[in-house]
Protein backbone atom coordinates (compact mmCIF):
# COMPACT_ATOMS: atom_id res chain seq x y z
CA UNK A 1 0.00 0.00 0.00
CA UNK A 2 1.49 3.35 -1.08
CA UNK A 3 1.33 6.36 1.22
CA UNK A 4 -0.72 9.31 -0.09
CA UNK A 5 1.79 11.86 -1.42
CA UNK A 6 -0.57 14.71 -0.47
CA UNK A 7 -0.21 13.79 3.21
CA UNK A 8 2.91 14.22 5.35
CA UNK A 9 5.13 11.11 5.41
CA UNK A 10 4.85 8.62 8.24
CA UNK A 11 7.28 6.57 10.27
CA UNK A 12 8.58 3.81 8.01
CA UNK A 13 8.13 5.83 4.81
CA UNK A 14 11.09 6.82 2.69
CA UNK A 15 11.95 10.49 3.17
CA UNK A 16 10.66 12.39 0.11
CA UNK A 17 13.35 13.14 -2.47
CA UNK A 18 13.88 16.89 -2.69
CA UNK A 19 16.57 19.36 -3.68
CA UNK A 20 16.93 22.27 -1.27
CA UNK A 21 18.97 25.46 -0.90
CA UNK A 22 20.91 25.75 2.33
CA UNK A 23 23.54 27.92 3.97
CA UNK A 24 26.08 25.37 2.72
CA UNK A 25 24.81 25.17 -0.85
CA UNK A 26 22.34 22.87 -2.56
CA UNK A 27 21.53 19.51 -0.98
CA UNK A 28 19.57 16.54 -2.22
CA UNK A 29 17.60 14.76 0.49
CA UNK A 30 17.85 11.98 1.40
CA UNK A 31 20.32 10.92 -1.32
CA UNK A 32 23.23 13.14 -0.23
CA UNK A 33 23.10 11.43 3.17
CA UNK A 34 23.01 7.83 1.99
CA UNK A 35 24.93 5.65 4.45
CA UNK A 36 24.40 8.14 7.27
CA UNK A 37 21.64 9.02 9.69
CA UNK A 38 20.39 12.59 9.69
CA UNK A 39 18.31 14.72 12.02
CA UNK A 40 16.21 17.36 10.27
CA UNK A 41 14.67 19.90 12.60
CA UNK A 42 12.56 22.94 11.77
CA UNK A 43 12.34 26.14 13.78
CA UNK A 44 9.73 28.93 13.67
CA UNK A 45 12.15 31.65 12.59
CA UNK A 46 15.60 33.19 12.60
CA UNK A 47 16.38 35.85 15.21
CA UNK A 48 13.93 34.39 17.70
CA UNK A 49 15.08 33.67 21.27
CA UNK A 50 14.01 30.03 21.78
CA UNK A 51 15.28 28.97 18.36
CA UNK A 52 18.61 30.62 19.10
CA UNK A 53 19.04 28.62 22.30
CA UNK A 54 18.12 25.41 20.44
CA UNK A 55 20.70 25.96 17.72
CA UNK A 56 23.40 26.74 20.27
CA UNK A 57 22.59 23.62 22.29
CA UNK A 58 22.44 21.32 19.25
CA UNK A 59 25.64 22.74 17.77
CA UNK A 60 27.49 22.18 21.04
CA UNK A 61 26.54 18.51 20.79
CA UNK A 62 27.32 18.22 17.08
CA UNK A 63 30.42 16.09 17.69
CA UNK A 64 28.31 13.62 19.67
CA UNK A 65 25.89 13.37 16.74
CA UNK A 66 28.77 12.96 14.30
CA UNK A 67 30.22 10.16 16.45
CA UNK A 68 26.91 8.37 15.85
CA UNK A 69 27.31 8.71 12.06
CA UNK A 70 24.62 11.39 12.09
CA UNK A 71 24.38 14.75 10.33
CA UNK A 72 22.26 17.72 11.40
CA UNK A 73 20.04 19.86 9.15
CA UNK A 74 18.01 22.90 10.19
CA UNK A 75 15.01 24.40 8.36
CA UNK A 76 12.71 27.39 8.46
CA UNK A 77 10.78 29.47 5.95
CA UNK A 78 13.39 32.25 6.18
CA UNK A 79 15.77 32.90 3.27
CA UNK A 80 19.43 31.97 2.97
CA UNK A 81 20.63 35.54 3.67
CA UNK A 82 18.58 35.68 6.87
CA UNK A 83 20.00 32.30 7.95
CA UNK A 84 23.56 33.47 7.29
CA UNK A 85 23.10 36.74 9.19
CA UNK A 86 21.55 34.88 12.13
CA UNK A 87 24.41 32.38 12.18
CA UNK A 88 26.84 35.33 12.26
CA UNK A 89 24.88 36.88 15.14
CA UNK A 90 25.06 33.64 17.13
CA UNK A 91 28.79 33.41 16.48
CA UNK A 92 29.40 37.01 17.54
CA UNK A 93 27.28 36.89 20.71
CA UNK A 94 27.80 33.31 21.91
CA UNK A 95 31.09 32.28 20.27
CA UNK A 96 29.31 29.29 18.73
CA UNK A 97 29.76 28.59 15.02
CA UNK A 98 26.83 26.73 13.45
CA UNK A 99 28.49 24.10 11.25
CA UNK A 100 25.43 22.30 9.87
CA UNK A 101 23.34 23.45 6.88
CA UNK A 102 20.08 25.35 7.34
CA UNK A 103 17.46 24.91 4.63
CA UNK A 104 15.83 28.03 3.19
CA UNK A 105 12.20 27.15 2.49
CA UNK A 106 10.76 30.62 1.83
CA UNK A 107 7.62 29.37 0.10
CA UNK A 108 7.05 26.65 2.67
CA UNK A 109 6.92 23.93 0.01
CA UNK A 110 9.01 21.41 1.95
CA UNK A 111 7.53 22.46 5.29
CA UNK A 112 4.04 21.73 3.96
CA UNK A 113 5.16 18.40 2.49
CA UNK A 114 6.62 17.39 5.88
CA UNK A 115 3.67 18.58 8.00
CA UNK A 116 5.65 21.36 9.69
CA UNK A 117 2.93 24.00 9.27
CA UNK A 118 -0.14 24.28 11.50
CA UNK A 119 -2.92 26.78 10.67
CA UNK A 120 -3.87 26.86 14.35
CA UNK A 121 -0.37 28.01 15.33
CA UNK A 122 0.33 30.49 12.53
CA UNK A 123 2.28 30.86 9.29
CA UNK A 124 5.64 29.76 10.71
CA UNK A 125 7.00 26.23 11.00
CA UNK A 126 6.53 24.46 14.31
CA UNK A 127 9.44 22.63 15.96
CA UNK A 128 9.35 19.37 14.02
CA UNK A 129 12.05 16.68 14.17
CA UNK A 130 12.65 13.92 11.64
CA UNK A 131 15.25 11.24 12.25
CA UNK A 132 16.13 9.39 9.05
CA UNK A 133 18.26 6.24 8.81
CA UNK A 134 21.11 5.48 6.36
CA UNK A 135 18.65 4.00 3.85
CA UNK A 136 16.53 7.13 3.77
CA UNK A 137 13.72 5.70 5.89
CA UNK A 138 11.96 7.88 8.45
CA UNK A 139 12.46 6.33 11.88
CA UNK A 140 11.12 9.02 14.23
CA UNK A 141 8.98 12.16 14.14
CA UNK A 142 8.38 14.68 16.93
CA UNK A 143 6.49 17.99 17.05
CA UNK A 144 6.86 20.78 19.60
CA UNK A 145 4.91 24.05 19.71
CA UNK A 146 6.75 27.37 19.20
CA UNK A 147 6.73 28.18 22.92
CA UNK A 148 8.58 25.02 24.02
CA UNK A 149 12.25 24.49 23.17
CA UNK A 150 13.50 21.01 22.40
CA UNK A 151 15.84 18.97 24.60
CA UNK A 152 19.04 18.21 22.67
CA UNK A 153 19.88 15.41 25.13
CA UNK A 154 16.58 13.75 24.23
CA UNK A 155 17.45 13.93 20.54
CA UNK A 156 20.71 12.13 21.27
CA UNK A 157 18.93 9.60 23.51
CA UNK A 158 16.32 8.60 20.93
CA UNK A 159 18.97 8.46 18.21
CA UNK A 160 21.07 6.07 20.29
CA UNK A 161 17.95 4.03 21.09
CA UNK A 162 17.03 3.77 17.40
CA UNK A 163 20.54 2.72 16.44
CA UNK A 164 20.69 0.17 19.25
CA UNK A 165 17.30 -1.28 18.33
CA UNK A 166 18.31 -1.54 14.68
CA UNK A 167 21.72 -3.07 15.30
CA UNK A 168 20.57 -5.72 17.80
CA UNK A 169 16.94 -6.34 16.75
CA UNK A 170 15.68 -5.34 20.18
CA UNK A 171 13.51 -2.65 21.76
CA UNK A 172 14.40 -0.12 24.43
CA UNK A 173 12.28 0.46 27.54
CA UNK A 174 11.04 3.78 28.88
CA UNK A 175 13.79 6.25 29.78
CA UNK A 176 16.45 3.93 28.36
CA UNK A 177 19.33 3.68 29.17
CA UNK A 178 18.18 4.69 32.65
CA UNK A 179 14.99 2.69 33.06
CA UNK A 180 13.81 2.50 36.67
CA UNK A 181 13.61 -1.30 36.60
CA UNK A 182 15.87 -2.51 33.79
CA UNK A 183 18.61 0.11 33.80
CA UNK A 184 20.42 -0.03 30.45
CA UNK A 185 19.15 -3.48 29.52
CA UNK A 186 17.11 -3.93 26.36
CA UNK A 187 13.87 -5.77 25.72
CA UNK A 188 13.12 -8.60 23.30
CA UNK A 189 10.13 -8.40 20.98
CA UNK A 190 7.32 -10.71 22.15
CA UNK A 191 7.35 -14.19 20.50
CA UNK A 192 4.90 -14.53 17.64
CA UNK A 193 4.02 -18.23 17.95
CA UNK A 194 4.23 -21.26 20.28
CA UNK A 195 7.55 -22.41 18.84
CA UNK A 196 9.25 -19.09 19.50
CA UNK A 197 7.70 -19.00 22.98
CA UNK A 198 9.29 -22.36 23.74
CA UNK A 199 12.64 -21.16 22.40
CA UNK A 200 12.42 -18.02 24.51
CA UNK A 201 11.73 -20.04 27.66
CA UNK A 202 14.64 -22.36 26.87
CA UNK A 203 16.94 -19.35 26.49
CA UNK A 204 15.70 -18.06 29.85
CA UNK A 205 16.48 -21.41 31.51
CA UNK A 206 19.99 -21.28 30.04
CA UNK A 207 20.49 -17.78 31.40
CA UNK A 208 20.74 -16.18 27.95
CA UNK A 209 17.84 -13.84 28.69
CA UNK A 210 15.80 -12.78 31.70
CA UNK A 211 12.03 -13.26 31.64
CA UNK A 212 9.23 -12.28 34.01
CA UNK A 213 6.91 -14.02 31.57
CA UNK A 214 7.34 -15.31 28.01
CA UNK A 215 6.24 -11.93 26.61
CA UNK A 216 8.31 -9.80 29.01
CA UNK A 217 11.96 -10.66 28.44
CA UNK A 218 15.08 -8.56 28.56
CA UNK A 219 18.84 -8.86 28.44
CA UNK A 220 22.09 -6.97 28.78
CA UNK A 221 23.87 -6.20 25.53
CA UNK A 222 27.16 -6.34 27.40
CA UNK A 223 26.71 -10.12 27.80
CA UNK A 224 25.59 -10.80 24.23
Amino acid sequence: MTHNENCPPLIGDRFPEVEVRTTLGKKKLPNDYEGKWFVLFSHPGDFTPVCTTEFISIQRKSEQFRALNTELIGLSIDGVFSHIKWVEWIRDHFQVSISFPIIADELGVLAKKLGMLSPQVGPLTVRTVYIVDPKGKIRLMMNYPPEVGRNSEELLRVLKALQTASAHKVATPANWPHNEYLGNQVMLPPPSNFYSIQKRLEDANLGKVNCLDWWFCYKSLEKS
